[in-house]
């Protein structure tokens, strides 16, 4: 871990000090090929908070060899768990990443007990701009299932949260959550699973509008950003 935090430092300082246009985007790169963190530091702002990155997790979604390498990132911590997982419940289009998980837990080598040999792949069904459901053709993959879900980030939790309570609503059992980013070890009482974290960011921050120190010191935001990508104003 020192190795890659150096790394990163270096990097962070070589792209300019405190602020960068948010076109531009500097990869911060791992021990693992092809598992690098992509960001932009400046002022941006999601529906609910304003944060100084903007984390770019387009290729991981995107791109097969970088999925793989998240997907690998993330099973470390099941191989030996004997942890039951059925449905793998994918939010902010992490399809790609999932399928990858679920391809590696299935594997021979992993400790994976479930009824079918087989994981469940599915994205909720987002109405009314948060409530989640589920029709009634895919609820059984829902109903008395292990669900793990699959996110890009877990920042103020709220999707996650959401997330789990559809779950818990439609009879299935949260077994964890999983995602490139989280600045949270735990999020709704479970544990969360995240390949990077703010370790890798120390001064990264995610907080109210109304906290924000950037505002507070008369910065302009720089995007809107949420889980498809960034809008520069």
């Amino acid at each position: 871990n020192s190795t890659i935090v150096y790394n990163k430092i270096i990097l962070l300082k070589n792209i300019g000090g405190y602020f960068m246009p948010t076109t531009n985007i500097a990869k911060i790169k791992t021990h693992q090929k092809n598992l690098v963190l992509r960001v932009a530091k400046g002022h941006f702002a999601t529906s609910s908070a304003h944060s100084n990155y903007y984390i770019d997790v387009a290729a991981q979604k995107s791109r097969l060899s970088e999925a793989k390498a998240v997907a690998q990132e993330i099973c470390k911590n099941h191989k030996y768990s004997n942890q039951i997982i059925d449905t793998i419940l994918c939010l902010d289009g992490t399809e790609v990443i999932a399928t990858c998980i679920a391809d590696e837990l299935t594997k021979t080598d992993y400790i994976n007990i479930n009824a079918h040999q087989t994981i469940y792949v599915v994205t909720p069904e987002i109405v009314n701009g948060s409530q989640i459901i589920f029709r009634d053709n895919i609820v059984p993959m829902i109903k008395g299932k292990h669900v793990l879900i699959t996110a890009v980030s877990v920042a103020s939790g709220n999707t996650a949260k959401a997330a789990i309570e559809a779950i818990k609503y439609y009879g299935g059992e949260v077994v964890g959550i999983a995602s490139i980013f989280a600045t949270s070890e735990t999020c709704g009482g479970l544990e969360v699973n995240s390949v990077f974290n703010p370790k890798d960011l120390p001064d990264y921050f995610s907080c109210p509008a109304h906290e924000c120190p950037l505002c507070k010191e008369g910065k302009k935001l720089d995007a809107l950003i949420n889980c498809h990508g960034f809008s520069k104003l």
